[in-house]
């Protein structure tokens, strides 16, 4: 049986909740069956689990945004943050814990589903499913009951490698990197995928991030964290695919950290999570540094925009490769953040199934 989550309620958002948590168990695999309780226990008799959202950080110095914690949770690798417009509801993972989130805005409850496989990415196809990239391929997973079903095999034949970061374009074709599951230099890829069709489009690449589409789908975005630059290529507004080379975007010696998720706004703009130094970075068109948003834990991993307009956004964090003494010096590590003001986002495209 999985272990039980608990979600809480996030301040500042539409609708405030009692500080009272509910008890969540579901458990996610091949031709699994759902199972779920719940009951209602008072925060202070739990720990150690999913709580409920009650800090809130205060306003960033750097840029007057209003920033609290989404999830409390202490994700090992918090990753893939995802936003459904149709539902109200965020949803990211925890990679080597094997395990996503859902996160109702309507109700404040967070869920915990149990994975079979390291997983990183999370696509809407329609109401009823969600495509999901796991370590050895793409899956369709049934919204209602949390089974997956095998849509296509990703580099399944080699156990050294896993998913790592990945975004819809508006084609609805997905971009999806593969990473050595110990970051393994040149052990990974980034893969196009439609339907039932996949093709290379990068390889011998150590850590894929940064994935993300212009407004109009004619550019795209990505990066090899282990290079640390940021790259933009010209793409297919029809079918999501890259039609020119690469060049580079943004430098690696310009900023602290490594380039980890990102995504544009309705303005082009890029935000980009910086591995290592804490914040969120926002860049223009022309690859200048616009803003900079600190986050409470050193290693943010990736935003995404949520919220009826996207005028907010979630941010994920990671405490992995770290040791005690650095994890007690980073004790918002593995939080998942929300910043709620300002922003002009826009939300992922569904994926393009063709079944």
């Amino acid at each position: 049986m999985a272990k039980p989550s608990i979600g809480g309620a996030t301040p500042g958002l539409a609708r405030l909740l009692p500080c009272v948590v509910r008890v969540v168990v579901q458990s996610s695999g091949l031709g699994s069956q759902q199972l779920a309780s719940s009951v209602e226990k008072s925060l202070s008799s739990q720990s150690g689990l999913v709580h409920c959202a009650d800090k809130t950080k205060g306003i960033d110095a750097m840029n007057q945004r209003h920033l609290s914690t989404l999830q409390d949770g202490r994700l090992e690798l918090g990753e893939g943050p995802t936003y459904d417009p149709t539902t109200d509801t965020g949803w990211w993972f925890d990679i080597v814990g094997r395990t996503l989130y859902e996160h109702s805005f309507e109700t404040g409850l967070t869920m915990r589903y149990e994975l079979p496989r390291m997983a990183s990415v999370l696509a809407r196809i329609d109401d009823a499913r969600q495509l999901i990239a796991m370590e050895d391929g793409l899956y369709v997973r049934d919204r209602n009951s949390g089974d997956l079903s095998l849509h296509l095999p990703l580099e399944a034949d080699n156990s050294i490698t896993r998913s790592n970061d990945g975004r819809t374009h508006r084609s609805g074709a997905l971009w999806i990197g593969t990473m050595g599951k110990n970051a393994e230099p040149r052990a990974g890829a980034i893969y196009w995928c439609r339907g039932r069709e996949v093709l290379t489009l990068y390889d011998n690449v150590t850590v894929p991030n940064a994935i993300c589409f212009s407004p109009d789908g004619t550019t795209g975005y990505f990066a090899d964290s282990a290079t640390s630059e940021i790259m933009r290529v010209s793409v297919d507004p029809a079918t999501g695919l890259p039609d020119g080379e690469p060049t580079v975007f943004h430098d690696k010696g310009l900023d602290k950290g490594a380039p980890d998720g990102a995504v544009i706004d309705r303005n082009g703009v890029l935000w980009n999570a910086r591995w290592g130094a804490g914040c969120v970075n926002a860049y223009a068109e022309d690859g200048r540094k616009l803003e900079t948003i600190s986050i409470p834990a050193r290693q943010a991993s990736c935003p995404a925009f949520c919220g009826t307009n996207g005028e907010k956004m979630i941010v994920t964090t990671a405490w992995q490769g770290m040791d005690e003494t650095q994890r007690s010096a980073d004790p918002e590590a593995g939080n998942t953040f929300i910043m709620e003001s300002g922003f002009a986002g826009l939300f992922d495209p569904s994926f393009q199934l063709n079944d």
